[in-house]
C-alpha cells in the first residue's frame, strides 16, 4: 500500500520505519523534499523522501505525525490530493509556551482531530495511536498482557483500514470509540499521560480498558 508519513520526528521516522519494514511503499513529507531528516529516512530505510505534498499526493493512505501546532499547515500543503483519503492522526495539540507539563491548545468542546476533520471535509480522518509513545505504537508487544488501543472517526471503513494497520503492528485490542468528536477524550487522557511519564520513570507503558 502506498502510504505518507507527515513529519519527520521521532513518531514520524518510527512509523516510517515499521511501515516500509511491513512491505508498503512509504513516503516521508517534510516542508522540503530535501530535507536532511526525509533524506536519511530513504537512504535508511529504503522509502522515500518528498515534501508535505508530495507524500499526501503518494498516498492511499496518510499519516500525520507532526506536531500538532503543524498538523493544518502541513496538510495543506497536499489538500488538492486529499480527496477520499484515509488520514490518521496521531499527533496531539500540546502547548509548550510555559514549559513543560505541557497544556493543551485544544480542548473540552473541540480536538485536533475535529479540526482536521473540518478543515479537510475530503478526507477520511481517524484518530489513533497518540495515546501511547513511538515504540509501543509499532511494537506492543513490548509490554506484557493485554492493553488498548483506540480509534475515533466518521468514517466506518476508514477505521476499518486503520484497524487492519494497527493489527499489523501486533494490536490486538483496538476500541472504536465513535465519530471523530471522541478523538477530545484521547486527546485530554494525554494530560494524565504526562503525569504518569513523570511518575513512572519511563515513556513505555499503556493502559488496559477492563470491564
Amino acid at each position: 500500500m502506498k502510504i505518507g508519513v507527515l513529519g519527520t520526528g521521532v513518531v514520524g521516522q518510527t512509523l516510517g520505519g515499521k511501515l516500509v519494514a511491513l512491505g508498503h511503499d512509504v513516503m516521508m513529507g517534510a516542508r522540503s523534499a530535501d530535507n536532511e531528516k526525509v533524506l536519511g529516512f530513504a537512504r535508511q530505510t529504503g522509502g522515500k523522501a518528498g515534501s508535505f505534498g508530495d507524500a499526501i499526493r503518494h498516498a492511499e493512505i496518510v499519516v500525520n505525525a507532526t506536531r500538532g501546532d503543524g498538523a493544518v499547515p502541513a496538510i495543506r500543503q497536499g489538500d488538492a490530493w486529499l480527496d477520499g483519503k484515509v488520514l490518521i492522526d496521531v499527533s496531539n495539540p500540546l502547548d509548550f509556551s510555559k514549559g513543560f507539563p505541557p497544556s493543551l491548545s485544544v480542548s473540552n468542546t473541540d480536538s485536533l482531530g475535529e479540526t482536521i476533520q473540518r478543515t479537510f471535509p475530503q478526507a477520511r480522518v481517524v484518530k489513533s495511536l497518540n495515546t501511547v509513545t513511538a515504540a509501543i505504537m509499532i511494537a506492543p508487544g513490548k509490554l506484557p498482557g493485554a492493553h488498548s488501543i483506540f480509534v475515533s472517526g466518521n468514517d466506518a471503513e476508514a477505521k476499518a483500514q486503520t484497524a487492519d494497520l494497527l493489527r499489523s503492528f501486533g494490536w490486538q485490542s483496538i476500541i472504536d470509540l465513535g465519530d471523530i468528536t471522541t478523538a477530545r477524550g484521547v486527546e485530554q487522557y494525554v494530560s494524565l499521560w504526562v503525569r504518569l511519564l513523570g511518575a513512572l520513570g519511563t515513556a513505555e507503558f499503556n493502559i488496559a480498558v477492563v470491564k
